[in-house]
């Protein structure tokens, strides 16, 4: 699709970004060789991509996938978390006191955190279309997408326990609030143990599953879904998606105040008009870039 100037996106090399369609941005975790899994490398790259999608006026709503038929991401590389200095340090170089330690390994997971929460934090809509092997950053990854679907042969897994820590990237923070069932939270939280795509439906993890397996069956669906959405105004869907946002965790008073403030702007939009004359006119409505 056209770009206008200066609307250009920054070099990946561990990302592909396509639009196959009219205002859909695609990013695939482009790295099917290790089945997606995140070495650091990886995961510096993220933050300056969806910033940009966020900011896009090319961009409307984001699908965010994962390269190869095997998996969406198997979560960090475990070669790359090993050899991290921070965790495993060279027994002949001196190591800082604990406080110096614990301060470099804060500030290392507040690097990894915010990286991730780029994805809740743009703009645009993200629906994560998810096959395959997803496990332990790739939970940390869907919980931030705004909407979840996933291919029948699906595995999932909070993996966290299994490496010898707690979930540290958001899972234990966002999941609760995803799925509303304490008891099933804590059970693969805390045992590591996989689960399939029936039981993701059934506590409300995914919103889809696809009927016959396997990676293009869901694509095409998260394609269906972001093409709908592209097509309506992203005055009111960008406006949409930050109420809801907000309102997550407040309570329904400070929800209608917000939405009375954001709407108090947003509704001198011409997108109200254009969308009420095309549907008096039985057409398809043209929203300006925002």
């Amino acid at each position: 699709m056209n770009m206008e100037a200066g609307d250009s996106p920054p070099p990946c090399r561990y990302f592909n970004l396509t639009y196959p369609l009219p205002f859909v941005a695609h990013v695939e975790i482009n790295r099917p060789q290790k089945l997606n899994a995140f070495s650091e490398p990886v995961w510096r790259e993220l933050p300056s991509l969806f910033s940009y999608l966020s900011t896009s006026p090319s961009t409307r709503v984001v699908v965010l996938s994962g390269a190869g038929p095997k998996a969406f991401t198997t979560g960090l590389d475990v070669q790359s978390f090993s050899e991290n200095s921070l965790l495993n340090p060279n027994p002949q170089t001196s190591r800082p006191d604990p406080a110096r330690t614990a301060q470099q390994m804060r500030r290392h997971v507040d690097d990894f955190q915010a990286a991730i929460t780029t994805i809740e934090k743009c703009e645009k809509p993200v629906i994560a279309a998810l096959h395959g092997w997803c496990l332990g950053l790739a939970i940390d990854i869907s919980v931030c997408a705004d909407v979840r679907i996933c291919a029948r042969d699906t595995k999932f897994a909070v993996k966290e326990v299994d490496l010898g820590l707690a979930a540290d990237i958001g899972t234990l923070s966002r999941l609760p609030k995803v799925v509303g069932n304490g008891s099933w939270i804590k059970d693969v939280c805390l045992s590591a143990r996989s689960f399939g795509s029936e039981e993701a439906e059934k506590v409300g993890f995914v919103s889809w599953v696809g009927k016959t397996g396997g990676k293009e069956e869901v694509i095409q669906e998260a394609l269906r879904w972001a093409e709908l959405v592209a097509s309506k105004s992203p005055v009111a869907v960008q406006g949409t998606k930050e109420i809801l946002n907000w309102s997550w965790s407040k309570s329904v008073e400070d929800g209608l105040k917000y939405t009375s403030v954001w709407n108090s702007t947003a509704l001198q939009t011409n997108d109200v008009m254009e969308a009420t004359k095309a549907g008096m006119q039985k057409r398809k409505p043209i929203f300006a870039k925002l």
